[in-house]
């Protein structure tokens, strides 16, 4: 071993001197590292280390920069000189013009959005169609029942059915506990061919007709007696008018329709104060919630004849609530779309025939604004069942049912003296 291999051997690495240069090792910088580094040539020099010798080593001229350069310790890759880095405040070139929605682009959404609700309220009708409950045999043949005739008709009615509510319901809504079912209302709706607007006539519960089987009674003890199934008959052999739809509602469903649609507004005509109906009310027109409805048409106070003011009262409100079910408002608005069409079929009864679409054209034909009267009075009669009962005026009742089975528009002094 030479002695400059044993000084290296003997030296430690970190005591700062400079090792003495092995021959062929070249220049290099004080603090360089004693090999070369891997990947390139050796470091430029800071400054000249004294040869073994001792003689000064003349310095080596500059040389052109070359291209490449490090990026965070490694080689950078091209030729090119590398550029500054901007500032966030530097200005940024101009954009160019936005690119703007052309109509066609306008006119597919659209068209989807359309797609859409059209299948919503296609789906929406199946569904509804599917939950409505229907009465079998309501409408059923049976020997001398009218013709068909133009038009379309439907009897509405009210029951005083207290299913659905609970004990406190009953209590707040002032319905009392009367068990069974009987008609609380009952309507004729005609619906006519042409362009004549509806005709709505309201036939007073205590009306006094001839029952299929039961002789000479009230009108609402065929419902008593036989249900739907003989009401409609009844109804259809005292008027002559062929029935093509029926529906029913109770307490519970009336108040729950009103409060999905967000309550009816009513001009009450005259202030009304019935504990008996729950209900307090001011005159001028005002919104009813489901509980104040009910107990809007179901109260027996005020007018000199009260039960033809209770028909009057009937025949606004259904108007008025229909109406308001079949804007585009409610229609339109899931919100309350939904709420109107789950609490309408769980309440409303039709017979077996009558669908969802026999349903929008009553809707639509409710808020046609129609004609609306009550088979005009004559005086009063004593029945067997149950004591003095309303007798019809004879012959303006058949000048209003001729008309409707005509399907022609109601004389006035008919709808005058309604």
């Amino acid at each position: 071993m030479s002695e400059d291999d044993r000084t290296r051997a003997m030296r430690s690495p970190g005591d700062g001197r400079p090792l003495p240069p092995r021959p062929g090792d070249g220049l290099r910088s004080g603090g360089a590292p004693a090999h070369r580094p891997p990947g390139g040539g050796p470091a430029a020099p800071t400054h000249r280390l004294p040869n073994h010798s001792g003689s000064q080593v003349p310095p080596e001229p500059p040389q052109p920069p070359k291209g490449g350069s490090r990026v965070y310790g490694r080689e950078r890759s091209g030729g090119s000189p590398m550029r500054p880095l901007r500032s966030r405040g530097a200005e940024r070139p101009p954009k160019g013009p936005r690119r703007r929605i052309s109509g066609k682009a306008i006119g597919g959404i659209i068209a989807g959005l359309l797609v859409v609700l059209l299948v919503a309220g296609v789906g929406l009708f199946f569904w509804i169609d599917s939950r409505l409950t229907g009465i079998e045999g309501v409408l059923d043949e049976y020997p001398g029942r009218p013709a068909d005739t133009p038009g379309t008709n439907w009897l509405l009615v009210g029951s005083d059915s207290r299913k659905g509510l609970t004990a406190a319901q009953r209590r707040k809504l002032a319905t009392g506990r009367a068990a069974g079912q009987r008609t609380d209302s009952m309507m004729l709706l005609h619906i006519p061919e042409g362009s004549d607007k509806p005709t709505l006539v309201s036939l007073p519960r205590d009306s006094a007709v001839t029952i299929p089987g039961r002789g000479r009674d009230k009108l609402n003890s065929a419902y008593a007696y036989g249900g739907p199934k003989l009401l409609a008959r009844t109804v259809e052999s005292v008027t002559g008018v062929h029935v093509d739809h029926y529906m029913e509602i109770g307490f519970a469903g009336f108040v729950g329709i009103v409060d999905a649609v967000g309550g009816v507004e009513i001009n009450v005509r005259a202030a009304v104060d019935d504990p008996k109906a729950g209900l307090k009310l001011k005159k001028g027109t005002q919104v009813l919630n489901g509980s104040q409805a009910l107990g809007y048409v179901r109260t027996r106070k005020g007018g000199a004849l009260p039960d033809f003011e209770r028909t009057k009262r009937q025949r606004q409100f259904l108007s008025a609530v229909v109406k308001k079910a079949a804007s585009p408002g409610v229609l339109i608005n899931p919100f309350t779309s939904i709420p109107l069409a789950m609490s309408a079929t769980d309440s409303v009864e039709v017979d077996s025939g009558t669908g969802a679409f026999n349903l929008l054209s009553l809707g639509l034909a409710m808020g046609d604004s129609p004609v609306t009267t009550v088979v005009p009075f004559g005086g009063n009669e004593v029945v067997a069942g149950g004591g003095s009962a309303v007798k019809w005026d004879r012959e303006k009742a058949l000048a209003l049912f001729n008309a409707l089975k005509e399907d022609k528009p109601v004389p006035k002094e008919v709808i005058d003296a309604g």
